[in-house]
């Protein structure tokens, strides 16, 4: 950057009272600090990079303490830049504020295929750092393996399952791939034995299954792998811990399993069993229900995350999870992106894809295109219902997919709009179900929004005052 810059960023971080996750202060007054490797290693580790800024004292309000020597300073910064592997290339400014001189080091974010950058000194696992928020933290050791499945190109959709048989795959839904790649790989459908294609495919491996065979093909893939599943659940509110009307924390909660076929198709299942559903009347007087969240967009998440997610023996232990949540949906997979590739460019850029053989036997099935559409397809499905962009995050070694609903929207006019006609509709006493159906709101919403502010102020009334949370309980006005 050049003075005038460093001069203004100073000015920013002064108005603003705090560390970023591109900014790092020290004092420096009186010498160059010893340990920097820290910050070195997770700036480098991140697409963005960093800048140190010497000179600044957080301690002092974050005004202007001054660098010892500004020429000295760079020689000590720059042999400790030395001392990582590979080497940080560091950029310096040099400015003076109220006669005290300030410095900034920017680091460079350094190319995936190099990463991680680690301090020589402690090593590869303890020397490698990445930044969250305004700290930095020590890789784990899933976070440094990543780097290098990228960089090795390791497949772990196709490592082997020893001791397990290859009779123990489902043998009718084996013979009807093999037929669907007779026909389509014309080049297999001759002098190509069964055995064969399954090893070419990346069904088997030495005879024996592959990860990628054992989660399409076999009858039950959680007996090998408990936690290669989907968790799914349903609260009764915004965030995680908050109690529904009867107590409960989770209006839905199911364990998913079975091959990745069904996996998806039961997930799907759930979101839907789970969503709102709204009954509206189209332009030419037809009614029409509407879903919390578009299907399609629904099942290219869900399908992203089983094919995308990491397969590697360090996450085989963490199923995907699915949260359900009054204002939005939340699907997290193990594995942060993979590649050379950003949040900002996904959707837009052909991405390098983790589980190649996985992908395309499910292209082969039909169950996937394996052409990138699946983020452009959630982008133009949210679009069309009137919802917001799709949020997709990284969070320490796991994937997130946000999809936001209408319910701030909706609930803005809930009350003026619902009261009076559940006042109405409860002049026939209604069940629970009753009422959340008629409000097309999710039950936590329906019970604790709008049914329980008309209990209060005593205009419905319950069928059974003496045990509010019976299951034959109704509401009537």
């Amino acid at each position: 950057m050049q003075t005038d810059e460093l001069i203004e960023y100073v000015k920013t971080i002064q108005k603003l009272k705090c560390e970023t996750q591109t900014v790092e202060l020290k004092e420096a007054s009186k010498g160059c600090p010893q340990r920097l490797y820290d910050t070195l290693s997770a700036f480098s580790n991140q697409d963005n990079g960093g800048v140190i800024i010497f000179g600044i004292s957080e301690e002092h309000g974050y005004s202007v303490s001054g660098v010892y020597d500004a020429q000295d300073l760079q020689k000590k910064v720059t042999s400790q830049c030395n001392q990582m592997q590979p080497k940080v290339r560091a950029l310096f400014t040099v400015c003076e504020i109220d006669g005290k001189s300030v410095v900034s080091a920017e680091i460079p974010g350094v190319d995936v295929s190099e990463r991680p950058v680690f301090y020589e000194g402690k090593g590869r696992l303890r020397g490698s750092y990445i930044r969250v928020g305004d700290s930095d933290e020590p890789m784990t050791e899933y976070e440094i393996y990543s780097y290098d499945a990228f960089r090795k190109r390791l497949r772990d959709d196709i490592r082997t399952v020893q001791n397990m048989g290859a009779v123990l795959l489902d043998k009718e839904a084996i013979d009807e791939y093999i037929e669907k790649v007779k026909k389509d790989r014309k080049n297999l459908s001759s002098n190509v034995s069964d055995e064969e294609i399954l090893e070419l495919m990346g069904i088997t491996s030495g005879g024996q299954p592959t990860l990628a065979g054992i989660l399409i093909f076999s009858k039950y893939p959680q007996g090998y792998f408990p936690q290669l599943c989907v968790t799914a659940v349903r609260i009764p509110g915004t965030e995680m811990g908050y109690i529904g009307s009867d107590n409960e924390r989770f209006i839905d909660n199911l364990r998913i399993t079975g091959p990745i076929m069904q996996m998806l198709d039961d997930t799907v299942d759930f979101i839907r069993r789970n969503s709102r559903h709204k009954t509206i009347i189209n332009e030419d007087g037809k009614r029409a229900d509407k879903e919390e969240y578009p299907i399609k967009a629904v099942r290219e998440a869900v399908l992203n995350a089983l094919v995308h997610r990491d397969y590697s023996i360090h996450t085989e232990g963490t199923p995907i999870r699915v949260e359900m949540y009054d204002d939005r949906l939340e699907i997290i997979s193990s594995g942060g992106l993979y590649g050379i590739i950003s949040i900002d460019s996904l959707g837009y850029v052909r991405p390098e894809t983790r589980n190649i053989a996985l992908a395309n036997i499910l292209e082969m099935l039909h169950i996937t295109e394996n052409r990138y559409s699946g983020i452009p397809t959630i982008r133009r499905e949210l679009k069309n219902a009137g919802l917001p962009e799709p949020v997709f995050a990284v969070r320490r070694g796991e994937f997130v997919v946000t999809f936001k609903n209408d319910t701030q929207k909706d609930s803005s006019v809930s009350n003026d709009n619902k009261v009076k006609d559940i006042i109405e509709f409860c002049k026939t006493p209604r069940s629970r179900a009753e009422l959340i159906e008629f409000t097309g709101f999710s039950r936590y919403y329906t019970m604790q929004k709008i049914v329980k502010p008309l209990i209060d102020k005593g205009v419905i009334k319950l069928t059974i005052p003496d045990k509010p949370k019976s299951a034959k309980q109704k509401y009537y006005s």
